[in-house]
């Protein structure tokens, strides 16, 4: 489980100009859930995607994965607890192009230590999970977009991480390779419980998600659930 704890996050601009990322932002995030944080540019959706992913640390508030408060943890810490519990995809895909789909895919199994047989399985089994295992020897130029976010979400999936968390995932692909994407983080989370939480500016994307959560000048502002039909909306002119 995932939570925070009025987290704000400023940035000091210079002597006189001081901007508020995100303003006293509460918000939990249970075991098996599929969640998107959606909101315009500047809203603050990335900055709270990287305080989630213990890319970056709040100016203030607090921070808990699975019951253990880490806003104080080092960076050493919070690099060790990234490898073992989060995985990442991003627009960008974030390949290296000298490597081949598996070799990426293997990347962070050699930072965790693992033997080379067992990278060897994972890799394998990730990259067939994503329909790529008979492109594993392709590198990243000779790939579509779509494939190479594929091998992508096959890295991610590869360190068997609790939580994944998707940077505007589609961001970078046509409607219909973005719809298989989705698809493909839809089933994990029915097969797996993986916990997902993708960040997008895209209404049609966010609706994959069985939860969505609306964040505007670094507050949350809806937070709508489609299991339960439920839904929690904060005006904006009271925030």
């Amino acid at each position: 489980m995932l939570e925070l704890k009025n987290i704000k996050k400023y940035y000091k601009m210079n002597a006189d100009t001081t901007v508020k990322a995100l303003d006293d932002v509460s918000l939990v995030i249970n075991d098996g859930e599929f969640v998107s944080i959606i909101g315009p540019s500047g809203s603050g959706k990335s900055t709270l995607m990287n305080i989630i992913g213990c890319l970056d640390k709040a100016t203030s508030g607090e921070y808990y994965v699975d019951g253990v408060e880490i806003s104080k943890f080092t960076e050493n810490q919070l690099a060790a607890l990234r490898n073992k519990k989060i995985g990442f995809i991003f627009q960008g895909f974030n390949l290296l192009s000298k490597m081949t789909a598996a070799e990426n895919v293997e990347l962070p199994l050699i930072y965790q230590g693992l033997p080379k047989q067992e990278r060897k399985k994972r890799v394998e089994k990730a990259l067939d999970s994503v329909g790529m295992l008979e492109r594993a020897s392709h590198k990243p130029t000779e790939l579509s977009g779509g494939q190479q976010q594929r091998v992508a979400i096959a890295r991610a999936l590869a360190t068997n991480p609790s939580v994944i968390l998707a940077d505007e995932p589609t961001g970078n692909l046509d409607s219909k390779t973005g719809e298989e994407v989705m698809q493909i983080l839809s089933d994990f989370n029915k097969t797996l419980g993986t916990t997902i939480v993708l960040i997008t500016h895209d209404a049609d994307i966010a609706n994959h998600a069985k939860r969505v959560i609306k964040i505007y000048d670094g507050k949350i502002v809806e937070d709508r659930d489609h299991g339960e039909n439920k839904t929690k909306s904060i005006k904006r002119e009271d925030v």
